[in-house]
């Protein structure tokens, strides 16, 4: 008792503002749990209620506070859900007028940028069409997505919609964030001209400031690094930077932080500090502590500003306000209070913020940080390492479950790439960084200078970080994240980290083992497992047997640099848990199935692999023809076509590799894009046997699935793999028709998401998730 009573006596002060930020925090998180938002008829009235109870009954108000939270967040959010394009209106030409907005990327293929509407028109009337538009301008003119600049554009819109697959980034949920109410492209028809540009927004400000040290450092890794760290310009910054960041844990001091906004803050109170002590007069006329406290809070601001506001700099900068108020007004105001106040602030701005992994992240570091640390005082050089030490451990191994649960890795050698990285860029990087924006717009020659030693700096710390980066176990994946898993993992951080005093704290190791080991559901021998992606209008699949794994096309990559093999079949592969792929099998050299067989063939370099085209193939592959086999775990696995005789007769389409497979209770048939000319014979060679699955030949086009090839096969299940309101038109009309008339029933990856498939030993092969029904959320179309 006597430990718990020396715990929380420092924290008292503390406990008035949390409560209600406790309260906000779960009523708002409970929202995000919903697959569809109430009626705000049944909770208007719940709001009442709960407001005269908070007011006549004091000791019900943190619950009443969940509930007004609760209701808040549901009318913020169903606002922003009432902002996207209508439905009925996707693939329609708007005429709209608007201001760009962040800082556009442009590319060879094309301009991106997001586009803040002030003016809309359907068919030559106003619409009220309002937020944010996310655009590709192809082939735009010399300058167009400048930030600030007022534009009259013609756009063809559609709803944001992402890809549902395991393991991969949630579009739908980053566009709810963003407040992004279509996405879409400038039609080259439209009446396309320049209307202006805004008398002064920020992001002008950070443009020009990121061109500046662009300049000075002649462009370069230390250009892309600065650039990130001055404005978060993350534009220049390439896979491999983000590769090295994550693998060593560092990617926060590539995103500014809530720590890059804290070292702005000293150096304004220094700044002051000095100052101060060359005139002491002015102290007579201002007190030197909230001189330098003000000063903070403008240095902190104007750096967060530049830094684009993202949530850990508005955390941040609210906590350091905070503090300088207290400092103001002469008030002691303990950190865990500030931090509660923050979280209350941010919570009441923008209720959406938890959907993000930057507000649990940054909150939770801080309130770990300040709850755990041990806030003995040593001086000297022993003391703050010992400081740093213990705060890079906590932040390392106690955030490790967050991490997983929204990136579905962590970083083991994170404690010390951290330990070695954060002194460089916070006493010398930043402050050089810093120091180099205040002085350009005076003297661009010093400010060069400033950014040229930041530069070699940075550009030297890096190469460190890149040996560490290939470090044994640095890439660390760790299979999809339970709640519950997730839960446990969470508490035993908390355990293992208490203070001194608690009993057994090497028991909350225990409570990880959900989450580092987790149980994968075993397949026997003969059974297997396929999960068609979500890739848009292309193919990918995976299949999976007691101990190996398949790939079998990777989609399509695009002249962004966008590939579908690192955003969809990498991550699917680590989600499930499976060890590396064992073989890849490219139907063919089309885009759409081999545009990410570079990324997959660079992540499992020992993999077998197999092409119908291997001249257009990105890496070497041997052909594919058929009576190639191979068996796994008691599956096998048998090419039926491209014939080895009829291959120089053959071309494009028709030498895809049609791959079967056998396992004793289902056959699943991969088909590529195989046309009505290869079906025949592969129908034949398909034969009698267990239940059949179908994958359907190109997508669905009206060169494939002829009404014979269906009636040979009788597959109990066809998935199409396409994508939402594809130009093609696939699946098509007429094909879905024929297969309708054999009694079979289609899934389509374009709704249904990624389509998950059992084949046990002894029962018929069964749909076990759909991605998009079984993951459904409030935010997903």
């Amino acid at each position: 008792m006597h430990v718990l009573r020396d715990i929380l006596k420092p924290c008292a002060k503390a406990l008035s503002a949390m409560p209600f930020a406790l309260s906000l925090l779960f009523g708002v998180t409970a929202v995000q749990c919903l697959d569809v938002l109430p009626s705000l008829d049944a909770l208007l009235p719940l709001a009442l209620v709960a407001a005269l109870t908070a007011w006549r009954c004091p000791r019900a108000r943190s619950l009443c506070w969940m509930v007004l939270a609760f209701v808040y967040c549901v009318v913020r959010a169903g606002a922003v859900m009432q902002q996207r394009l209508p439905r009925r209106l996707e693939r329609q030409d708007f005429d709209v007028v608007g201001v760009v907005e962040g800082l556009p990327q442009v590319r060879s293929d094309a301009d991106r940028f997001v586009l803040r509407v002030e003016q809309a028109r359907f068919d030559g009337k106003p619409f009220p069409l309002h937020g944010r538009l996310r655009l590709a301008w192809y082939r735009a003119p010399k300058a167009a997505a400048r930030p600030c600049l007022r534009w009259r554009l013609r756009v063809r819109l559609r709803r944001p919609r992402g890809f549902m697959d395991p393991g991969a980034f949630d579009g739908e949920r980053q566009a709810l964030l963003e407040r992004i109410a279509a996405v879409g492209y400038v039609r080259k028809q439209g009446p396309n001209r320049s209307a202006g540009r805004r008398a002064f927004c920020i992001d002008g400000v950070r443009a020009r400031m990121a061109r500046a040290i662009n300049h000075a450092l002649d462009g370069g890794k230390g250009a892309r690094l600065l650039r990130a760290l001055g404005v978060g310009d993350k534009r220049g910054l390439r896979e491999g930077d983000w590769r090295i960041a994550r693998a060593d844990g560092v990617s926060h001091l590539l995103a500014i932080s809530g720590f890059h906004i804290g070292v702005a803050a000293l150096l304004g109170a220094l700044l002051i500090q000095g100052i101060w002590r060359l005139w002491p007069s002015l102290g007579k006329r201002w007190p030197r502590p909230a001189a330098a406290a003000l000063a903070a809070v403008l240095v902190a601001s104007v750096y967060a500003c530049l830094a684009g506001l993202g949530l850990p700099t508005l955390r941040a900068l609210l906590m350091i306000a905070v503090l300088a108020a207290a400092r103001v007004s002469r008030r002691s105001v303990h950190p865990l209070q500030a931090l509660s106040l923050a979280l209350s602030a941010v919570l009441l701005f923008d209720p959406l913020s938890v959907l993000s992994a930057g507000f649990w992240l940054s909150f939770a570091a801080v309130a770990l940080l300040l709850a755990v640390l041990d806030r003995r005082r040593v001086s000297g050089l022993r003391g703050w390492l010992r400081g740093t030490g213990q705060a890079q451990l906590l932040m390392t191994v106690a955030l490790l479950p967050v991490t997983a649960w929204f990136f579905g890795q962590g970083a083991p050698w994170g404690l010390l790439a951290n330990l070695f990285a954060i002194p460089v860029v916070s006493m010398a990087v930043v402050p050089l960084t810093l120091a180099g924006m205040a002085l350009q717009p005076i003297s661009a020659t010093a400010a060069g200078v400033l950014w040229r030693i930041a530069g070699w700096i940075m550009r030297k710390t890096w190469a460190v970080l890149a040996v560490m980066a290939k470090w044994p176990g640095a890439h660390w994946y760790l299979p999809a994240v339970s709640g519950f898993a997730l839960l446990l993992a969470c508490i035993g951080a908390l355990w293992l980290f208490a203070p001194r005093g608690i009993p057994g704290r090497w028991l909350g190791l225990l409570l990880w083992f959900p989450l580092l080991w987790p149980r994968l559901p075993p397949l026997a021998p003969g059974a297997f497992r396929a999960t068609v992606l979500d890739v848009g209008q292309g193919l990918a699949v995976i299949v999976r047997t007691r101990h190996h794994l398949l790939v079998y096309d990777t989609g399509a990559r695009y002249p962004s640099g966008f590939n579908f093999g690192d955003a969809a079949v990498l991550p699917a592969i680590r989600a499930s848990g499976a060890g590396p792929a064992d073989r890849i099998v490219i139907s063919h050299g089309d885009n759409d199935h081999a545009g990410g067989a570079r990324a997959v063939a660079k992540a499992f370099p020992d993999a077998r692999r197999l092409s119908g085209e291997p001249k257009r193939m990105p890496v070497p592959m041997p052909p594919c023809h058929a009576g190639q086999h191979w068996s796994w775990d008691g599956v096998r696995m048998r090419v039926l076509s491209p014939p080895a005789h009829l291959r120089p007769l053959l071309h494009g389409n028709d030498l895809s590799c049609v791959l079967l497979i056998r396992g004793r209770g289902g056959r699943l048939l991969l088909t590529g894009d195989i046309t009505r000319r290869m079906e025949p014979g592969v129908a034949r060679q398909v034969g009698s046997g267990p239940p059949l699955i179908l994958v359907v030949p190109h997508h669905g086009s009206n060169t494939s699935s002829s009404a014979a090839f269906i009636d040979a096969l009788r597959p109990r299940l066809a998935v199409v793999s396409a994508g939402w309101l594809n130009r093609f038109g696939h699946p098509r009309p007429k094909v879905l028709a024929r297969y309708r008339r054999a009694g079979v029933p289609v899934l389509d990856t374009a709704t249904a998401g990624a389509v998950s498939i059992r084949f046990p030993v002894a029962a018929a092969p069964r749909v076990i998730a759909r991605w998009r029904r079984n993951h459904s959320a409030y935010w997903r179309e």
